[in-house]
């Protein structure tokens, strides 16, 4: 059976997230049952089914991300959180 798509909010929405310089704060939840994005209270909620081991919830929230914004992952950068749920991505020009 094929996995259900992942629940993305619109690319307009979470643009208005976006601070200054670029970075996007966010709080994870590895080793969900479903993938989502979702935005509550002004906060940005990510839910991955990957598990927080050698970084692979990491790159799970990358490419979710760069789904939503619909950009490259690699446009995507990690400034902090790389061990913790609360995580701050930089988007790259």
């Amino acid at each position: 059976m094929a996995r259900p798509r992942a629940e993305l909010p619109p690319p307009a929405a979470l643009r208005l997230l976006v601070e200054e310089g670029g970075r996007l704060a966010l709080r994870v939840t590895p080793g969900a049952k479903v993938e989502a994005l979702e935005i509550l209270d002004g906060r940005l909620l990510a839910k991955v089914r990957a598990r927080s081991e050698d970084g692979k919830a990491n790159e799970a929230v990358r490419d979710l991300l760069a789904r939503a914004l619909e950009l490259a992952p690699s446009r995507l950068e990690l400034l902090r959180g790389a061990t913790s749920r609360e995580k701050q991505f930089r988007i790259l020009p």
